[in-house]
């Protein structure tokens, strides 16, 4: 239920012409909350062998920015619950588009 209420949000924020995503802001939640694990910049050395680079998710043939974003919201058992709003996800997800 929580999901469907958090799709609908979403979706109705992108139909009523919401601000587009601010990339800066989310490299800026990204060496926040994911540079301990992921690689989130080309110049950064290291994250964990358990989470794929920035690079590498941006890469994918299937890579869908909204679709990230979504994800982005929901809690996940291997990563913090970050409890981002849907602007502050967006921003994320255009960072992460950004790293192809």
């Amino acid at each position: 239920m929580r999901r469907l209420a958090l799709s609908l949000l979403f979706l109705a924020a992108a139909a009523t012409g919401a601000s587009a995503a601010d990339a800066s802001k989310g490299e800026a939640l990204a060496k926040r909350w994911c540079a301990t694990c992921h690689i989130v910049a080309s110049d950064q050395q290291r994250g964990t062998t358990q989470a794929p680079p920035f690079s590498a998710v941006a890469g994918k043939p299937d890579f869908n920015e909204r679709t990230l974003a979504y994800f982005l919201l929901t809690p996940h058992p291997r990563m913090p619950d970050m409890n981002l709003t849907r602007n502050e996800a967006a921003d994320l997800a255009a960072y992460i588009k950004g790293q192809r």
